[in-house]
């Protein structure tokens, strides 16, 4: 996702440092710590190479309930997420399956991802999206799909709930498709709505199935869905 205005420039210096973990986490190998500072102006800092001792610890690479990210440290776990995401879509009267099928294409379901251009976590929010809604640690992903859901919600009201021109503006910013009037031609804007709407065209067919299967968790919770295809490795069965 990519806008062109740019707020605070403490966010992008730490966005700069964080940049190197991008390829680790997308290739599934070990995180570095990450270090979370709030500064005297209430800009928030994120950075894998602390400078100060006022720089406090938010994640530790293979070890749990130390830090401020809850939640299982297996990425691949879709099933954590999924209590989150039925919360805010009822927030913000969005569809779960076009918010699975937003943070599949964002960041494929890995919640420290970090982008090229400083995009991060599950729904990948820019440094300023993620200040205007109110998303303090975006590596949280309770905050991250909070923050991303708020602003696809505001995306969606403002193209008078065009998906297609609210999915550019999630990709290209609101600005460029104001300015162009539509979809913008933008190669990698256009490639992202369309595995957008694919993903989310597929799960509408999966979702459309009346039947309902449990679900049982690995901490022996029992989950009942009318989604099977995202808990595969639970082998549920039809209810």
């Amino acid at each position: 996702m990519r806008q062109k205005k740019r707020e605070g420039l403490s966010f992008v210096i730490a966005i700069i440092s964080l940049s190197i973990l991008s390829i680790p986490v997308l290739t599934g190998t070990a995180l570095s710590d990450i270090y979370r500072y709030v500064d005297e102006r209430g800009v928030i800092h994120f950075t894998n190479t602390p400078k100060g001792k006022e720089y406090k610890r938010i994640m530790t690479e293979g070890t749990e309930g130390q830090h401020e990210i809850k939640g299982p440290h297996n990425v691949r776990d879709r099933s954590y997420y999924e209590g989150i995401i039925l919360r805010k879509s009822r927030k913000y009267n969005l569809d779960p399956s076009l918010v699975r099928a937003i943070i599949t294409v964002e960041s494929n379901w890995q919640p420290y991802a970090v982008s090229k251009k400083g995009a991060m976590g599950l729904m990948q929010l820019m440094p300023a999206t993620a200040r205007k809604t109110g998303v303090r640690n975006p590596f949280d992903p309770e905050q991250n799909i909070e923050g991303g859901t708020r602003y696809l919600r505001t995306l969606l009201d403002m193209f008078n709930n065009d998906l297609r021109l609210a999915l550019a503006a999630y990709n290209a910013g609101p600005e460029t498709v104001r300015k162009f009037g539509g979809v913008p031609p933008i190669a990698e804007t256009r490639r992202y709505i369309r595995k957008v709407l694919s993903m989310y065209n597929g799960n509408i067919i999966i979702r459309g199935n009346s039947s309902i299967y449990k679900v049982i968790l690995e901490d022996g919770s029992v989950l009942f869905t009318n989604t099977p295809a995202f808990y595969k490795k639970y082998n549920p069965s039809r209810f």
